[in-house]
């Protein structure tokens, strides 16, 4: 609402009958411009307070606040997560927060002990021939379980997970059917050696526990304990907000988008070693197996084409097997332009004991007025030197939980579980000879 005072026209008028002179002009021209409190204090143009200003938007109504997007998913028999949802197979950004999203659970890891022996039995058998019953003995061979059980190592996972990815010297499947190396128009296929090495080198990476961003390139030493940190562990050129972009960019009619979960810190190798001989000092001497197993660990998104979501069914894949369908559609997603692809260059990271970085702090010279000052120092330089070596100005320390501290808790329970022949499906998450808490409830306990 705009109000013009009296006062004020008849004051434009006068200004603008005096814009005819000349002289008075230039005046006028010569005069300063108001002041900013000069402009507030003008009545020419007024808004009163008790009146609302309501601007509204072309189109009617505002837009409504913004909503995170929950995409339609489903679990696995090993519970892996599943998802046919078309918004995820469109926008990279919905994809890329869909992995975030899901990230947060870790995965699923535990040692699993397993003891069986075989067993010969005999028994009689009748048998009948033109009319006569004949009885035989034979012998049969039974397998018995002594001992199942396992324990939840996953429970010791730590903190954030880390977003890893392939460099791009390393063989993984990029969009196609078939592994390759570099990326946009450098890939390549990979020859077979690479991909002998690359699959070599990840289940040595898998038995010590190392990151999954270390590559075979890398000259692992234990005294460098400093290369599990996550730093630099996006190797490929491509963030993973670009690998979303790419698979949602695909027109391919069997495409598939996986993101793995892998658990590191420990050296899982050396663990399974120590059960065994844990295990062998109970004078047990059946067949035993001691193997760590993950689930739970992968993010799988697919076409959201009926076919895609057939095969995502054991029941219809198993079927199709039946009735020799499969091979046909096999041939189709590894050669047709339109075919089928695959995604499988990133993943996050779980760490069960990780190495960080801490400031660098120098203690006082408490040895200063001593006479005994360069002794003091020798001692100092070689209890340093038969430290971890750091990078020059740093200074690390483990975080988490130390596989050998793990076992001492452990060690006992295992024991007592193959004397006792323990058989249970539910995972073990706390040793026997913890106390209970109502134990720890008692006074003076």
């Amino acid at each position: 609402m705009l109000i013009i005072d009296a006062e004020d026209s008849v004051k434009f008028k006068q200004d603008s009958v005096g814009g005819s002179n000349p002289s008075v002009a230039s005046s006028s021209l010569q005069q300063p411009p108001p002041t900013f409190e000069e402009s507030v204090a003008d009545h020419v143009l007024h808004l009163p307070h008790n009146d609302d200003l309501n601007f509204e938007q072309e189109g009617g109504a505002e837009p409504p606040a913004f909503a995170p997007y929950d995409a339609q998913f489903f679990t696995s028999r090993s519970g892996d997560i599943i998802s046919h949802d078309a918004h995820l197979n469109d926008d990279g950004e919905a994809l890329y927060r869909f992995l975030l999203s899901q990230a947060s659970t870790p995965p699923t890891v535990i040692l699993r002990c397993q003891g069986s022996h075989n067993e010969t039995h005999t028994r009689m058998v009748h048998s009948h021939h033109n009319g006569h019953s004949r009885m035989k003995t034979e012998q049969y061979t039974e397998s018995i379980t002594d001992f199942d059980f396992c324990i939840d190592v996953g429970q010791y996972i730590f903190g954030e997970p880390t977003h890893w990815s392939y460099a791009d010297s390393t063989p993984a499947y990029r969009g196609r059917m078939y592994q390759e190396v570099g990326i946009s128009e450098e890939k390549r296929k990979a020859r077979k050696s690479e991909r002998k090495a690359a699959k070599a080198w990840d289940t040595e990476r898998t038995r010590r526990g190392f990151p999954p961003w270390i590559g075979s390139d890398y000259a692992w030493r234990e005294d460098q304990s400093y290369a599990t940190q996550a730093n630099g562990v996006l190797r490929s050129s491509w963030t993973l907000r670009q690998w979303a972009d790419d698979y949602c960019a695909s027109r391919k009619y069997l495409k598939e988008f996986n993101y793995n979960k892998i658990a590191y810190g420990w050296n899982f190798e050396a663990i399974r070693v120590a059960t065994i001989s844990t295990i062998n000092s109970t004078h047990y001497r059946g067949d035993l197996s001691v193997q760590f197993e993950t689930s739970q660990n992968v993010v799988s998104v697919r076409s959201h084409n009926r076919l895609s979501r057939a095969l995502s069914n054991r029941w219809i894949k198993f079927l199709l097997f039946l009735t020799f369908i499969y091979p046909f559609i096999w041939l189709f997603k590894r050669f047709h332009l339109r075919g089928g692809g695959r995604w499988d260059v990133c993943g996050g990271a779980y760490a069960l004991k990780r190495v960080e970085q801490t400031a660098k702090q120098f203690a006082p010279d408490v040895h200063a007025e001593s006479p005994f000052r360069d002794v003091f120092e020798t001692v100092d330089a070689t209890a340093q030197g038969s430290s971890l070596a750091n990078p020059p100005g740093r200074r690390t320390k483990v975080v988490g939980m130390r596989e050998g501290e793990w076992f001492r808790q452990w060690e006992g329970t295992i024991r007592r579980a193959v004397q006792n022949r323990l058989q249970d499906r539910q995972p073990l998450t706390i040793p026997d000879d913890h106390p209970a808490h109502q134990t720890l409830a008692l006074d003076g306990y």
